[in-house]
């Protein structure tokens, strides 16, 4: 801004010193032709709004001329006075707070709704005092208000954990199991049992059969032990509906030897929401994409899945990992990708080239 000053005063020192080589009849006229074109301008132009630059040399020039001539300057004296008292207002005024409250700090709102969220059973006392911990002082009834605007119920109504949030807490001693029919190209229906497991989601395909009996179911049951050995133990609940294959021979494979026990619930559709899941996945992926021969075509392209879903297909839950194969170190090299086939095409597998 003040460079700015500066180059309209050296423009007009250059433009004055022009004038000295000039006549003075030149400049008479010169003189004239202005004052008639101010008159011509006066009278289309209502208000004019200069500049703070155009006020600022309107206002160092009008001591150059005579009085009676000021007269005629589109601003007058007082407008010089008050363009003054307004830079002195700038100069000195500081900002005022409206009336009423402060207004609430965006990152504290944030802070409020972040400990509501992940602590359903604070209430907004509670939630002022860990505000207070953290060095910053919030009163419990602004604590209260940020939480109704954003549609919070107090905390014996946001206390009671949903499905999913228990279903994570348990996660790791969690196993869900369902069956799952398929279609021959006979119109033969063959039914598959799978059980996956809640926290790492990998899967265990443990048979394929047309006739599911209790004796059948059973005895997949006592694979399923063999098949986690050590870490059958970890596990605490199994996650199962109520079909009428479930029956007491199949919970009490499990009970004897001290493993989980099947838990069922009526009327609660999200409670196998993992095997469900992985259910539409496979008929998404594969099982609507190819025509199945008999009960061994199944089988060989179940267990082809199986491999493909544990060790390669990412999971977001899982960081984009997959079951069986962690994330592989970040490197700032090219990549060189390969790609491997299963099932004819039907599933792609890329890894890296060493």
């Amino acid at each position: 801004m003040a460079l700015r000053l500066l180059y309209l005063i050296v423009l007009r020192v250059f433009g004055w010193t022009a004038l000295l080589a000039r006549s003075q009849a030149s400049k008479d006229a010169e003189i004239l032709v202005l004052r008639h074109q101010l008159a011509v301008l006066r009278r289309q132009l209502a208000a004019p709004r200069p500049s703070w630059a155009d006020r600022a040399i309107l206002s160092a020039l009008a001591r150059l001329l005579p009085r009676n001539r000021r007269l005629h300057l589109f601003v007058t004296p007082r407008t010089l006075l008050r363009w003054h008292a307004t830079l002195v207002k700038r100069r000195w005024t500081y900002p005022k707070r409206g009336p009423g409250r402060p207004p609430i700090r965006p990152t504290i709102q944030a802070l409020v709704l972040r400990l509501a969220a992940e602590n359903p059973g604070w209430g907004y006392r509670r939630i002022a005092g860990q505000i207070a911990g953290l060095g910053r002082k919030v009163s419990p009834a602004t604590v209260w208000a940020i939480l109704k605007r954003a549609g919070l119920d107090p905390t014996p109504r946001r206390s009671d954990p949903t499905w999913t949030q228990f279903l994570k807490a348990q996660a790791s001693g969690i196993m869900t199991c369902d069956f799952f029919s398929v279609e021959t190209i006979m119109l033969r229906r063959l039914y598959c049992f799978a059980v996956v497991e809640h926290a790492t989601r990998r899967v265990h395909i443990l048979g394929v059969t047309a006739n599911p009996t209790t004796a059948w179911v059973a005895q997949q049951a006592r694979n399923l032990i063999l098949d986690l050995g050590d870490r059958a133990g970890d596990f605490r609940f199994l996650i199962r509906d109520q079909d009428s294959k479930f029956i007491a021979l199949f919970d009490e494979v499990f009970t004897t030897e001290g493993h989980p026990r099947g838990a069922h619930r009526t009327q609660a559709p999200q409670m196998n929401a993992i095997t469900e899941r992985w259910v539409g996945s496979v008929r998404r992926k594969l099982l609507d994409r190819i025509l199945i021969m008999n009960e061994r075509h199944l089988r060989t392209v179940l267990a082809e899945y199986e491999t493909y879903f544990n060790t390669h297909r990412p999971h977001r839950t899982l960081n984009h990992a997959s079951p069986l194969q962690a994330l592989p170190d970040p490197i700032d090299a090219d990549i060189k990708v390969t790609r491997q086939d299963r099932l004819g095409g039907l599933l792609h597998e890329y890894t890296q080239v060493a």
